[in-house]
């Protein structure tokens, strides 16, 4: 699989230029002011009070904006969006709402619109790394049954493809800041296991020539359009 970076990814497949965008579990807002940077009118839905608080912390870039809210009852007007995402948010969805999320997509895209969904793949060292912490293999196969499922809402699937993402992290502490800041119940988890977790880091991360610490995460992308 070739080497690429997300936001790298996301800008060069979507024309982003003047699109309406809906980010789905925008996490800390990072995605949604790189899209904003590319010319989209974004908005970002985030149901994570940490997340939203730090989202809404960040200095602007332009007029996007960040609103509370969970995938499968967006708080957004029928066919007012060009483009959803969902960046490593689907799977985050309880498995039982996660069809209910791409319906949501389906009923918020004007005729024509796009819904992208990046997912992390369930192997690699970052994802063995984070296994005892929560494995999630079994949410992320959930999550891309919803995917396949999802002609039947009125998205067409136009592609998928897979590729590798370079993700570099400065320190064992940043490590498990950026995994309990998807889900605040982890923290205990971490507690519990710190032994283990600081073995499983030094063990599976490579140095990074640049500094810090590399995982190399394998991705998928589907892309969907509303027929």
């Amino acid at each position: 699989m070739d080497k690429r970076r997300n936001t790298d990814v996301i800008v060069e497949t979507l024309k982003l230029e003047g699109k309406r965008v809906i980010d789905v579990g925008c996490g800390d807002g990072a995605l949604v002011r790189v899209m904003t940077r590319f010319g989209a009118h974004v908005l970002g839905v985030e149901c994570s009070p940490r997340q939203l608080a730090k989202a809404r912390a960040a200095d602007k870039v332009g007029d996007e904006a960040i609103v509370e809210g969970v995938g499968q009852n967006l708080p957004v007007d029928d066919e007012s969006a060009d483009i959803v995402v969902f960046f490593n948010s689907l799977h985050h969805i309880p498995i039982e709402h996660q069809a209910k999320a791409m319906a949501e997509a389906a009923r918020v895209l004007r005729s024509g619109g796009e819904v992208y969904v990046s997912e992390p793949l369930p192997h690699g060292a970052f994802f063995d790394a984070v296994r005892p912490i929560d494995d999630e293999t079994w949410v992320r196969g959930a999550a891309l049954a919803a995917v396949k499922g999802a002609w039947v809402h009125g998205l067409e699937e136009e592609t998928e493809f897979s590729y590798i993402h370079p993700l570099v992290l400065r320190d064992y502490e940043t490590f498990r800041d950026r995994i309990v800041s998807a889900n605040a119940e982890r923290e205990t988890r971490f507690a519990e296991l710190d032994g283990e977790m600081r073995e499983r880091f030094a063990r599976l991360a490579s140095p990074n020539p640049d500094g810090g610490f590399l995982f190399e995460q394998p991705m998928r992308v589907n892309l969907l359009r509303k027929v």
